[in-house]
Formats: structure tokens, sequence, C-alpha cells
């Protein structure tokens, strides 16, 4: 469990270590997911969508059950879990019903026929597996993606930072980067400018993209790069009126 802050209050990040007090340790490969692609509690309560099921939904079943089979093989963790800090009224619950309706499909990720498998991997990978969308995409009032700008970065991401366009815009994306520099990115962290990414891309580099094979990074750039550019100021979003 973590502490996540997002415009609508602080959300717990809940036990998923195999307890079956606390955890998951209780749960059926029907439960996990149910829970992954459709956003569901073994209750049948709605799980709201910080749980980013929206990107997950997308997963294979055999990825799904690959990921319940590493779960439950880390040790157990008897942690109980701490009630979320949300503003009203985004606290109820049933709310996600509507909320599903206006913004989420489920359902497991359909390849693009037209395109190349590399491209259709890259895109397995960034719209569900590592659900950069998620992070990189501003939201409306409600939470739900703005999706004319879906990718192009915001200034209200997670801990309030500012995450980045990575549409290949040429003056505010990634439309200037080469492969070789967004490699570098994934695997290292680096930056072109010789920096190196912090705070939650950190996190994100050195749990998850430096893992990654060269065939799923070069999938991933195949991808981005085919995205629709679209410009996108994100420290104009900062600024006081």
């Amino acid at each position: 469990g973590r502490a996540f802050k997002t415009p609508f209050g602080t959300y717990y990040s809940p036990n998923i270590t195999p307890d079956k007090t606390h955890g998951i340790g209780a749960w059926s490969d029907t439960d996990f997911a149910r829970a992954l692609r459709d956003g569901l509690s073994p209750q049948g309560g709605h799980y709201f969508p910080v749980f980013p099921y929206p990107s997950y939904s997308g997963m294979t079943d055999r990825d799904i059950l690959n990921l319940k089979s590493y779960l439950f093989s880390v040790p157990p963790v008897a942690k109980a879990n701490r009630d979320h800090d949300i503003k009203f009224p985004f606290g109820w619950r049933f709310s996600v019903y509507f909320w599903k309706m206006l913004f989420f499909k489920s359902g497991p990720f359909q390849a693009d026929q037209s395109q190349s498998i590399e491209w259709n991997r890259g895109a397995y990978l960034v719209r569900h597996l590592t659900h950069c969308g998620e992070c990189h995409s501003p939201r409306n009032a409600l939470g739900g993606i703005d999706k004319s700008r879906e990718m192009a970065g915001t200034a209200d991401g997670p801990e309030g930072g500012i995450i980045p366009n990575i549409t290949p815009d040429k003056e505010t994306g990634l439309g200037q980067w080469s492969d070789d520099e967004i490699v570098d990115l994934l695997s290292t962290g680096g930056l072109p400018d010789g920096d190196f990414v912090g705070d939650t891309m950190a996190e994100v580099v050195e749990n998850s993209t430096e893992k990654l094979a060269p065939g799923d990074i070069a999938a991933i750039i195949t991808y981005l790069k085919s995205l629709p550019p679209i410009f996108h100021e994100l420290n104009e979003e900062k600024k006081a009126p």
C-alpha cells in the first residue's frame, strides 16, 4: 500500500500480496481476471479507476494469469488496507458504475490487421501492460481521459507533477527524439540533455521499462512514433490566471 495523490483526493493502494485475510490470497483466477478486466471486486463492488483497469482490461487471458502467478509467489503481508481520503462526491463507489458507462470499455486487446506485428505489440504494451496513457493524458472534470489529447501529457499528474507529452509533436513531444534516445530513456532513464528522469517516471524505469526486452522497446517506439502529433504546452497550465 502507498499513498497516491490525485486532483480528486488521496487514494491508498490495497494489499495485493497473497495474504488471505488482508490481501488477495483467497482470490480465484476468475476473481483476479474480473478485477483487471472489469474493475470489479470478488463481491461485485466497483473499483475506483485510479486502479488502471481501463488499461489492464485489454490484457490477454494468458498475461492476466501469468501476473496472478507472480503475485501469488511473493511473501504474504498481513497488513490491512487503508481507507481512501477522497473529495466529495468522488468517494461514492456506486457512482463508478455511471463513470464506466461514460469512459470504460471492457475487453482484451484486438490487433489491427492493417498494421505490422511490431506495431501491434507496441500498441499492446503502451495501451495496456504499461498503461502509459493513464499518466501521460489530461483528464476531464470527471476523471475520464481527454481523448483529443491522449498521450499529450498533463500538468496534473501523480503528486501534482507535470507529465510530459509522448506524442511525436516536434515542439512539445518526442518528435525530435531519435530511436536511440528513446531507448536510453526507457532502459536507463537518461534524457537527451544528459539529465535523468525523476519522481514517478524514475520508478517506472527502475521497476518496469529497464527490464523490457529490446524487441519490446523497439515495438513501443514504433507505436509511439505512429501516434498523431499533438501540440500541448504543459507549462501554460501551471501558470496562475
